[in-house]
């Protein structure tokens, strides 16, 4: 049960709900998305995709420091609970895959969860992002899919199918080897050591799958990062990344907030050093500076990120896209005729 301040109201709403005393537990409700269009166009010069689909607004691994809290104001809900327990399920996503991929798409890759884990548990039961990654599969256009959840290893022979028409790139988001650490600020997420299962799935079937350490949450698991890299390249990892903790807007109070209420001993040596990887704030937006930090801990944090990655035997970088694959469902055929 969470108190009231846990769920910090949208900042587009005028009217909120204050509670005097201890606020009644969050039950999760789905809503029914009604958007009119699937893929999200990135211009953000920090990442190295343009387009995501992104099945589900908010999601129930109600990781503590999740940058993706703030979206769900748009829609009239808190950053807090509402963003764990609200969630929206784009139930037409993919109808609408479909139809851009036969409008005027020219195969790009295509990013899933760019924003909130596309194989949250709530996918166990609706399959909107299988659906999705089935219509890639049909138009072989290029994947990479980026999750916490062990979910991804149902849809391994779907992944490999479409591996081989085009091209799939999986990554599991792992910041944590010990459950326990894991378990307190990742309360709805799997366990390390099944997300490392799910890796080794996926590297059998001949899917290059890497492991991301985010975010690095310098005082609490920056140590860490040896374990991590080890576990995931013994688990079939063959590249890595890294990112440090982002806090934009009204995820830095919530943060805060959980951190003291869980690791009250230790929040505020990890707040401060948190500020002093990012110029004395808790978070800098800037493109550029969003992923990584400055000054001489955090110089320390990536060489020790680069020394074991090395020492590993791990990719210097992310696998090449390639050429896309990207075609249209019969188109050739005519041309087979002649």
């Amino acid at each position: 049960m969470f108190r009231p301040a846990a769920n910090p109201p949208s900042r587009f709403e005028e009217v909120s709900v204050a509670w005097d005393e201890e606020a009644p537990p969050a039950k999760l409700r789905v809503y029914a998305d009604a958007s009119r269009s699937i893929l999200s166009k990135n211009d953000s010069p920090d990442l190295d995709f343009a387009y995501s689909v992104n099945p589900y607004r908010g999601c129930t691994h109600s990781c503590i420091y999740c940058y993706a809290r703030p979206s769900h104001e748009y829609l009239g809900f808190g950053a807090g609970t509402d963003f764990d327990t609200r969630i929206v399920a784009k139930h037409d996503a993919p109808r609408l895959l479909a139809e851009a991929f036969d409008g005027s798409w020219e195969g790009a890759r295509v990013l899933f969860s760019g924003n909130t884990d596309c194989y949250q548990p709530l996918e166990h039961r609706l399959g909107l992002t299988r659906a999705c990654l089935e219509v890639c599969r049909t138009y072989q256009n290029p994947v990479t899919v980026i999750t916490k959840s062990h979910l991804i290893e149902r849809d391994v022979e779907l992944l490999a199918d479409l591996n081989r028409v085009s091209s799939v790139h999986a990554v599991l988001s792992i910041p944590y080897v010990d459950p326990v650490m894991a378990r307190i600020i990742e309360p709805g997420a799997p366990t390390p050591a099944r997300r490392f299962r799910a890796m080794r799935a996926l590297a059998d079937a001949g899917i290059p799958v890497g492991v991301n350490i985010a975010p690095v949450i310098p005082g609490l698991n920056d140590r860490e990062i040896p374990n991590v890299l080890r576990a995931a390249r013994e688990a079939g990892a063959s590249f890595a990344s890294m990112i440090l903790v982002r806090l934009p807007g009204s995820v830095a109070p919530y943060f805060e907030q959980r951190l003291r209420e869980t690791l009250p001993l230790r929040a505020e040596g990890v707040l401060n050093r948190i500020r002093r990887g990012r110029a004395g704030q808790l978070n800098d937006p800037r493109f550029g500076s969003r992923f990584s930090g400055t000054g001489q801990e955090w110089e320390a944090t990536e060489q020790l990120f680069g020394v074991w990655k090395a020492r590993l035997g791990y990719s210097p970088r992310w696998p090449d896209s390639g050429p896309s694959a990207f075609r249209r469902p019969g188109e050739g055929t005519q041309l087979r005729l002649f």
